[in-house]
């Protein structure tokens, strides 16, 4: 049942920030990319990828603040923008081994997507 409500709540975050324009409702989703619990972390995830590049001056926030690196560049890389390359790289060799992992196969995604 906590799951179901956590699930919901993104979605409703998720309504509020792509359809209203409420951005502290989009920055909740981002903050559920650190959430303990793996399915609100890959709900979020999900919300975000399909969102696109609308998700990117949050997720960009996230990257700044660096807040759950690993999960925010992964997100980053299955939207797929090449813009963002150039932030991505910037992580690829960070002393964390999963942000630069991470990053690696974020700028993978990315560069597939090219072909």
């Amino acid at each position: 049942m906590r799951l179901l409500l956590g699930a919901i709540r993104l979605f409703v975050y998720r309504a509020l920030w792509y359809w209203l324009g409420i951005t502290s409702a989009g920055r909740a989703l981002v903050m559920a990319l650190g959430s303990p619990n793996e399915n609100i972390r890959s709900i979020a995830g999900i919300l975000l990828a399909k969102s696109g590049e609308r998700a990117e001056p949050l997720l960009q926030e996230a990257l700044n603040r660096q807040e759950n690196l690993p999960t925010v560049l992964t997100v980053l890389g299955s939207i797929g923008d090449p813009a963002l390359i150039p932030q991505l790289r910037r992580f690829a060799d960070d002393q964390n081994s999963e942000v630069a992992k991470a990053a690696q196969e974020a700028l993978k995604v990315i560069e597939f997507r090219k072909t």
